[in-house]
Parts: structure tokens; C-alpha cells; sequence
């Protein structure tokens, strides 16, 4: 034996045996749940078949935090305290984050962020699946500047194409799906320039369904499709100047739906374009029973775009998530996102992640944030009680600011809900807090205390999440950029 080896042989024995420290907690339901946890995730293997499907599911302005108050709202719904609740989305099993950041934009608006995740790069503010070589504004700048889309890509594969958003069809992120225009605003024809080179973007929504980009669309904005003069079948009326695009792509086989009725009674064998309200539809805590939910319209565009045996991309927004954070209403922001995370939850039941690559993302974020030491089952839209000191719920006591006043859960960087009041225009805003009761401030209209006056609350440039399962799904952990997620659902269904 060389001396090396002995030395070697004495050094390991001298090492002292592995003792199991008794762990003390170990039967304590915190540890045995974390232990299942790692178990189940051990279980998990990177799945890198080819992807038949592809549903990009997007939740306009759905921050880290607004969905952490959709995942409370949710749970103490369910009767519990609200913190372990989990939503659909989030037992999908690879999380990443995705920076928003546009090409001149620290804090993005929905074009160019819809516009990586459809085109694979990042764009300006304002433009719709436009290039930098492209002026926003242009009339050219689409002819020019124009950006192959997904959609153009998968087509090419022989997949159907779906669209669902509760915003107007026309609107950033739906467009991003089909169109290029250099003005996100260019949503009809009475929107553009005189004499402009580019079509408006419901009329790009007729030209790829005639190419066959298009096979299913449902969303509000009937305005951008019938003209002025012309009312929609719910009351709606239309804003066009040249011509009824609903009429058009009736001739061409589409059916159209107004309604939940006509929605649900569509034939899925064929294209369909469903338009419910003249702009965007109902927030979800206002949605008439006569509106399909955004779990109606996810059902039904996956039964259509299932018939295609080659496969299909489908991308679901929840649209209006975003516009009440806008409002600075949180109350609205967390019902449609429960509307969202039930859209997830249905889509689940319906597809096979073995095959299909399911990706939940949002475009942006909002600036909502979440105030002082609150107990647990706190209602999150509404007043902060303190942190008790023996068991688990909240004290009966609101936490309170040094100015001797109690505060809501959450509140905004900025928005309607200022706590400065003042002359718009003026210099001199002064401010107090609002003081509600908790019926007051978890009532569906609240709006949170903001601190910087503003007529609509703004984006945020922090990442937001993505959660995700299917084939490569695993390439989407970390922190990436958003126009990598592009990328991995092109070598989802690329590869051999």
C-alpha cells in the first residue's frame, strides 16, 4: 500500500460517523409539507419532445404583487386565511421572471412587450410588431419595419391560430398576434392618418384570417368592425368609415357570436369571431350573466383549434386586470384575476402537457404595493389588522400610521386614488389620508390611496412572473429577457 493511499484510508476513518440530529419539528405539518414538495419536484424530468400546441396565457398588467393579491382574494374566498392558497397557475412546475424593459422604454407599455413575446426581439414603446429601422407614428414603418410574427410562423407548420382577450380584439396585446402597426392607437380606420400606407389593425385582423393566420377570435371592440351608422347586435355601434369587416368575414365562412348563447352554440369546426361590447368587454365583477366568462371563451377556442390535427397556437389574455389597475381599483384587478386563473384551471383539464406547452405570463406590471404588518386573513382589499400575538389570525385592532390612522392592505404608487388633491396643473397639492371603514374599503369600488396624483395609474418596469409546463418548458426558469419566451415556444414546436 503506497503511503499516499494510507494516508488517505487514516483520514477517512478518523472522520467522525454521520449522526442524525433528532429533529424536533419533524413531525410539524410546515416540515412534512415541504418534504412532499421536494419529493414531488424530484419527480419532475425537462420534457423535450416536440410541442404540438402552444397556449400563451397572458394577464395584461399582472405584476408579482397583483397576483399575490388575486392568489389571498382567492383563497380567503375559499374560506381559508388566504397566503397558502395556490392558484392554477402557480402549480405549474418551471418559474421564471421576465424583464419588461422595452428598446426605449425602462417602463414598457402592452405593445412591444405583446410584440416580443409574438416576434422573439424587443421594439419601442407605442408600436405593434414594428423594428427600430420603423419610426413609431409612421404610416411607412409597417411596409418597412414589419416583424414575421408566430403566428406567420406556425401557420406555415399547418397549426390554427386562436385569439381570446376580454380587451377589444384590436387592442396591444391581441394585436400583437397578427398585425404590424407603427401607432398601437391605429385600431380602425377612423384612427389613422389620411392617406397612411398601413391599414388599421382591425382590417390586418380580415387580411390574416384570409390568409389563413387567423382561425378564431373572441373579444370586445365590435366598434372597429362594423361602420358608423351600424349597430352591433348588442346595442354597440360601430365607428368605420369604409367598410363592415363583420359582413366580410361572414361571406367568407366565419360564423359570429354576440353573446354567451351564440358563443356556446358556435359550431368549433369552423372559424369563429365572437364581439361582446364595443369596446372592452365587462370587468368580471360586472359581467352580465347574457357575456361569456373568460372561461367560456378559453373552452371554446381549444375545443375549435383541437380540430386541427397538426396542432395549434392559442393566445388568451386577460385583458382587464390591467385597466383596474389603471383605475386604481384592486377590488376589479383580483376578480379578473381570479377570472384569468379559472381560464387556466379549465384549459388544464382540456389539453396534454406532454404535448402541449402551456406558458403564463403577464406583459407588464402595475405599481401596487402592500402596506405594514398585517395578520394573517386580513381581507386584502381592505383594511390592515394587526399581527396577533398568540395563534394565527389576524387581532382585532387595525395596524395605524403615525398620523394615528388605520391603512388599507394595499395601495399605489401613483393614480386616481392620490392622497394630494389640488388644481390639475397647479403646484400646491396637499393631502390627507383617507380614513374608510373596512365595509368602505372592501367595497368593489374602492379605490386604493395613491401617492403621486395622476389620471390613470402607470406601468411598472419590475419583472413579472412566468409559470409554465409542456414541452421545454424547463428552458423557461431564471431570470430571462421577455423575447426569449418567443424562443423557447419556436423550439418547442421546431424541434425534431
Amino acid at each position: 500500500m503506497s503511503v499516499r493511499l494510507a494516508t488517505l484510508i487514516s483520514a477517512a476513518l478518523a472522520l467522525p460517523a454521520f449522526a442524525e440530529v433528532p429533529i424536533a419539528q419533524k413531525d410539524s405539518k410546515w416540515y412534512t409539507d415541504a418534504e412532499a414538495v421536494i419529493a414531488a419536484r424530484e419527480a419532475i424530468a425537462p420534457n423535450t419532445k416536440r410541442a404540438k400546441n402552444v397556449i400563451l396565457f397572458v394577464a395584461d398588467g399582472n405584476s408579482l404583487s397583483t397576483q399575490y393579491a388575486t392568489r389571498i382574494w382567492m383563497g380567503q374566498k375559499a374560506g381559508g386565511l388566504g397566503d397558502d392558497f395556490v392558484l392554477p397557475q402557480e402549480k405549474l412546475p418551471f418559474v421564471g421572471l421576465s424583464k419588461t424593459y422595452t428598446s426605449n422604454g425602462q417602463t414598457p407599455d402592452s405593445a412591444p412587450t405583446a410584440s416580443a413575446l409574438n416576434t422573439g426581439i424587443k421594439s419601442r414603446n407605442g408600436t405593434v410588431n414594428i423594428d427600430d429601422a420603423g419610426d413609431f407614428d409612421s404610416c411607412d414603418a409597417a411596409a418597412t419595419a414589419g416583424l414575421t410574427t408566430f403566428a406567420e410562423i406556425v401557420t406555415d407548420m399547418g397549426k390554427s391560430v386562436g385569439i381570446v382577450s376580454t380587451a377589444r380584439l384590436t387592442h396591444a396585446t391581441p394585436a400583437a398576434v397578427f398585425a404590424k402597426s407603427a401607432q398601437r392607437d391605429w385600431e380602425d380606420d377612423s384612427e389613422l392618418p389620411p392617406d397612411c400606407a398601413q391599414k388599421d389593425i382591425a382590417a390586418q385582423m380580415v387580411d390574416a384570417a384570409d390568409a389563413g393566420i387567423i382561425d378564431l377570435a373572441l373579444g370586445g371592440g365590435s366598434r372597429g368592425f362594423f361602420p358608423n351608422g351600424i349597430t352591433d347586435e348588442n346595442g354597440a355601434a360601430g365607428r368605420r368609415l369604409d367598410r363592415n369587416l363583420v359582413e366580410e368575414l361572414k361571406a367568407k365562412g366565419w360564423q359570429y357570436a354576440w353573446n354567451r348563447e351564440t358563443t356556446l352554440a358556435a359550431d368549433t369546426t369552423k372559424p369563429i369571431l365572437g364581439l361582446y361590447g364595443e369596446s372592452h368587454m365587462n370587468y368580471e365583477a360586472d359581467r352580465p350573466e347574457t357575456e361569456p366568462s373568460l372561461t367560456d371563451l378559453t373552452e371554446v377556442a381549444i375545443k375549435s383549434m383541437q380540430g386541427n390535427e397538426n396542432g395549434y397556437y392559442l393566445m388568451i389574455e386577460g385583458g382587464r386586470v390591467d385597466h383596474a389597475n389603471h383605475a386604481g381599483n384592486m377590488a376589479r384587478a383580483v376578480t379578473d384575476g381570479e377570472a384569468f386563473a379559472l381560464a387556466i384551471e379549465k384549459a388544464l383539464t382540456m389539453v396534454d402537457t406532454e404535448e402541449t406547452l402551456v406558458i403564463v405570463t403577464a406583459d407588464h406590471g402595475h405599481g401596487l404595493e402592500f402596506n405594514g404588518y398585517c395578520g394573517r386573513g386580513t381581507p386584502i382589499t381592505g383594511l390592515c389588522y394587526d399581527v396577533a400575538d398568540n395563534g394565527n389570525e389576524h387581532a382585532e385592532t387595525f395596524a395605524q400610521g403615525l398620523d394615528g390612522k388605520p391603512f388599507t392592505v394595499a395601495g399605489y404608487m401613483n393614480g386616481p386614488g392620490s392622497v394630494m388633491v389640488g388644481e390639475e396643473g397647479a403646484n400646491d397639492w396637499t393631502g390627507t389620508r383617507k380614513v374608510p371603514t373596512q365595509e368602505e374599503a372592501t367595497h368593489i369600488d374602492y379605490l386604493q390611496d395613491a401617492l403621486v396624483p395622476l389620471p390613470s395609474e402607470s406601468h411598472s418596469a419590475v419583472d413579472v412572473p412566468i409559470m409554465a409546463a409542456g414541452p421545454w418548458a424547463h428552458l423557461l426558469g431564471g431570470v430571462v429577457e421577455q423575447n426569449v419566451i418567443f424562443h423557447v415556444m419556436l423550439k418547442a414546436v421546431s424541434t425534431e
